[in-house]
């Protein structure tokens, strides 16, 4: 049975001050906190555990949260942050043995899980990493060699390239990549980085369907407004919006209010927010508004 975690400890700077506030997996993106559109991901793969490891406003992730889910959450608090691979280490106890899929808090994808738990039972490699494959070799975060298996990852190469890719986050990382994650490091650094140079082989699985990465304020705007689709705007049960107020291509949360008059274009307005049109580029939030240059 394919256990996962969701790494959600990270301090989320580069989305401040929307992390001030809340912790980077649970802010707002279309009709959830994002971590829940991962989850309801899990589900459909008919995974029933998953492991979220917290740490910045860890209270956050409270009862009422994991009850809404549509897989058991256990959640693991790390009062010192210990980094992608002292997360999984630290829940090796839920996780059990074997392998187990690991996803980034902050990556919205539409990955093919089952190729993926497929692929990696196959391959028997190590890890098997999730890559957006880039037009022209020698570019991305990792590049390949002709079976697929990583050739070049961090500026180390082992093996010949042939084609190049972005890793987006999302892995599934076997026994041989768990036994020696430290109590406080880096899943790629300190697990992925010793086994290849020691002749190891990490595949990958090619992930033609975009992905999303929310770690800044532009890009966590942006992932929202793709989150519409073909929708104008969205709003959500017991959001009221002035009739004066106009909206193009726009969310706006449960119970959310907008007053005044005009255009509130491309913006997030969250839950329980008030907020005044006109607004374009903007998130608002129950602390305040803030524009996306």
């Amino acid at each position: 049975m394919t256990r996962a975690i969701v790494l959600s400890a990270g301090l989320g700077t580069r989305l401040r001050p929307l992390t001030d506030w809340v912790p980077k997996p649970l802010v707002w993106l279309g009709d959830r906190p994002q971590i829940d559109h991962i989850l309801a991901r899990l589900a459909d793969a008919h995974l029933d555990t998953v492991v979220v490891n917290t740490h910045h406003l860890h209270e956050q992730f409270d009862d009422a949260w994991a009850a809404r889910q549509p897989v058991r959450v256990e959640r693991i608090h790390e009062p010192e942050i210990l980094g992608t691979g002292g997360g999984i280490h630290n829940a090796r106890s839920a996780l059990g043995p074997g392998s187990v899929l690991v996803w980034n808090g902050d990556i919205l994808a539409d990955v093919d899980l089952p190729a993926l738990f497929a692929t990696h039972e196959r391959d028997e490699a190590a890890a098997t990493l999730v890559v957006a494959p880039s037009a022209t070799v020698g570019t991305g975060t990792i590049g390949l060699d002709a079976r697929g298996n990583v050739a070049r990852l961090r500026g180390e190469r082992f093996g010949e390239e042939v084609s190049s890719g972005d890793y987006i986050g999302v892995a599934m990382v076997g026994d041989r990549v768990r036994a020696i994650l430290p109590a406080n490091g880096c899943l790629v650094g300190d697990g992925l980085m010793p086994l290849l140079r020691a002749g190891a082989r990490v595949a990958t699985l090619a992930h033609h369907r975009g992905f999303r990465d929310t770690g800044s304020l532009e890009a966590y705007l942006d992932a929202n407004l793709a989150w519409l689709g073909d929708r104008s705007s969205f709003v959500g049960e017991g959001a009221t919006v002035d009739a004066a107020v106009s909206l193009e291509r726009s969310v706006i949360a449960p119970s959310a209010h907008v007053r005044g008059s005009g255009v509130v274009r491309a913006s997030v307005v969250w839950p329980g927010a008030e907020t005044t049109a006109p607004l374009e580029r903007a998130i608002a939030t129950p602390r305040g508004t803030i524009v996306v240059g």
